[in-house]
């Protein structure tokens, strides 16, 4: 029997003695080796990948954050580990096994793809053979960025170091006991595996007025078979650019420059040839900061079509259950993701002020929601919000309704509920119950844009444009233009610190926590950075009129919390894997 397939079976093979694991039973496996002539079943292996993929969108991280608590306070592990216990044996962030079991199916693709009969015809054949294994090597270096993301970090002895770099399939003979690769090495490998997704891959899975060079003589016939519209959704060469973004801005943040080569130039760079690839500046999608609720375009996408927002995205496929999770109790709802009042505070005014400025914002402490970013009433719902598919009034008075703070067990502990990620033409009443057609973004063009923002003025400056062609004062003002924040005053706010290296950082990453909320980064951007992550979560008690804020919810996180660990069991299993400082 092939070795690797051993590997493939591992999981069933833990309920199975010893003697199943290393001489199954014949008749009930399927040799790759016998099965190269069956694409089918061999593509299967690369289709593990994909369902791998963690979907950020919908974790809810956020409420070990200050953006977010959960009401759902026994059962939430975020929570628990916001409050204290987060260990190395207990660790919801944790991506080690779930990455590393699809880098290794990944590698077998890898190993087995040039063997393997596509197709019947040889140049198809050898063009299906090229998108494999470039989708296999797009994946892998995505997985990479997981594992680095949540286990990379600093040793006792001052090393940065990432995971063992693994780039062939292990079988039962492999040496398991592997020394975590440096943080840098491990950058290089998801560098090298995304430059060989580009090799292989198009640029997207759309018709082509002229045949790629790479692909060779061949006819359009041939290329569309393979590179049409089918494989939509899957790993393409635009992807892949965007995913070496995302990578960079990590390693060349903060909390790990010092032990890496990548720059925020390179950051800047990379995003910007995502950015310039789509249009430019002015491909911002008008309508991207509201893309979860842009019910026509959602209602009517075409199989595997992404809106002018979403450069990759998961399928799409009607649901009720975040509505059922996050609306209010009023519309029959649990209310389980409550914001914050840190969050709150962060939406500035209209006029692009934030509310602590009191001279110029025109924020009025007495009717706090008045005049603010429409951004807060798109993604917040607050005291007085019209919510749900009859726009029922939501009161979150204490003491005043079925919504209002601490009222019961799907009640807001902040005084606020999530809108954002939420289609209000959901009906939840039982008589007449509805779902809606939903889809989860893997990596949304605002993300993109505000990478390039943070990583071109931190490599030139505000209102340096670079080898670009704009700059990060260029996207901010185009950012908070699209939501309406300073369309009527010319952002005042913004024009004041646009030569300010340091004021115009702060704001990019305050623009990033709101244009993002709710969507799995907070946590890793509080980290990154090297910000405080001990902010008590805060909220509001509404009563008689008067707003008084509250304290809701302390977080305790040690220093060392800035960097994951590496899971408890492996340490002890493999004494040449050196766990991250403070970790036990």
């Amino acid at each position: 029997m092939n070795k690797y397939l051993y590997i493939l079976l591992f999981v069933a093979a833990l309920f199975t003695s010893c003697d199943d694991l290393f001489s199954p039973a014949n008749e009930n496996i399927r040799d790759i080796d016998a099965e190269n002539d069956d694409a089918g079943f061999i593509q299967g292996i690369i289709l593990n990948g994909y369902t791998r993929i963690p979907t950020n969108s919908w974790s809810f991280n956020d409420v070990a954050t200050d953006d977010a608590v959960t009401n759902d306070k026994y059962n939430n592990n975020y929570m628990k580990m916001a409050t204290g216990q987060w260990t190395a044996n207990n660790n919801p962030m944790d991506q080690w096994r779930n990455s590393k079991a699809a880098i290794q199916y990944l590698n077998i693709l890898l190993a087995e793809s040039d063997k393997v009969k596509w197709a019947d015809d040889e140049t198809v054949s050898r063009l299906f053979n090229m998108r494999m294994k470039g989708e296999a090597y797009g994946l892998r270096a995505l997985f990479m960025y997981y594992l680095l993301q949540s286990h990379g970090g600093w040793t006792a002895d001052g090393q940065l170091l990432g995971v063992p770099i693994i780039s062939e399939p292990e079988t039962p003979e492999s040496d398991f006991n592997q020394p975590r690769a440096t943080f840098d090495a491990c950058m290089k490998q998801i560098y090298a595996d995304l430059d060989k997704a580009e090799e292989l891959l198009p640029l997207d899975y759309e018709k082509v007025s002229e045949i790629p060079a790479k692909y060779g003589d061949i006819t359009m016939d041939d290329y569309e078979r393979v590179f049409f519209y089918y494989p939509r959704l899957r790993m393409t060469a635009r992807i892949a650019k965007g995913i070496r973004a995302k990578a960079a801005l990590l390693a060349a943040s903060p909390a790990y420059a010092s032990g890496t080569t990548t720059t925020w130039e390179d950051a800047a760079k990379y995003a910007g040839e995502v950015i310039n690839l789509n249009g430019g500046l002015s491909s911002l999608a008008s309508d991207g900061w509201t893309w979860y609720a842009n019910h026509s375009q959602i209602n009517n996408l075409q199989a595997g079509v992404n809106p002018p927002e979403i450069l990759w995205r998961g399928d799409s496929g009607n649901s009720l259950d975040l509505e059922q999770d996050n609306y209010p109790p009023s519309i029959y709802g649990r209310g389980r993701i409550n914001p914050t009042q840190n969050l709150v505070d962060a939406f500035p005014m209209a006029n692009g002020y934030p509310i602590t400025d009191l001279a110029n914002s025109g924020y009025d402490k007495n009717d706090p929601y008045a005049g603010r970013d429409p951004r807060l009433e798109k993604y917040i719902i607050v005291n007085g919000s019209k919510a749900g598919p009859s726009s029922s009034t939501i009161y979150t008075e204490e003491n005043n309704t079925i919504d209002g703070l601490n009222a019961n067990e799907s009640a807001t502990r902040t005084g606020y509920y999530m809108r954002k990620l939420l289609r209000e033409d959901v009906n939840l009443n039982p008589t007449s119950q509805n779902q809606q057609r939903h889809y989860n973004p893997r990596i949304r063009y605002t993300e993109i844009f505000l990478i390039y923002a943070e990583a071109a003025n931190e490599a030139w400056g505000p209102t340096n444009s670079g080898s670009v062609g704009f700059s990060a004062y260029d996207v901010v003002k185009a950012i908070r233009l699209r939501a309406g924040v300073g369309k009527d005053s010319g952002d005042p706010y913004l024009e004041s610190i646009k030569n300010d290296k340091a004021a115009m950082q702060k704001l990019i990453r305050n623009e990033r926590r709101l244009e993002l909320c709710f969507e799995g980064f907070r946590f890793w951007d509080l980290r990154r950075w090297e910000a405080p992550i001990n902010d008590v979560a805060k909220g509001i008690r509404i009563s008689g009129g008067a707003y008084e804020e509250i304290s809701v919810e302390n977080r305790v996180y040690r220093d060392y919390m800035y960097y994951g660990p590496i899971p408890y069991s492996e340490v002890l299993k493999w004494d040449a894997l050196v766990q991250n400082k403070g970790w036990k």
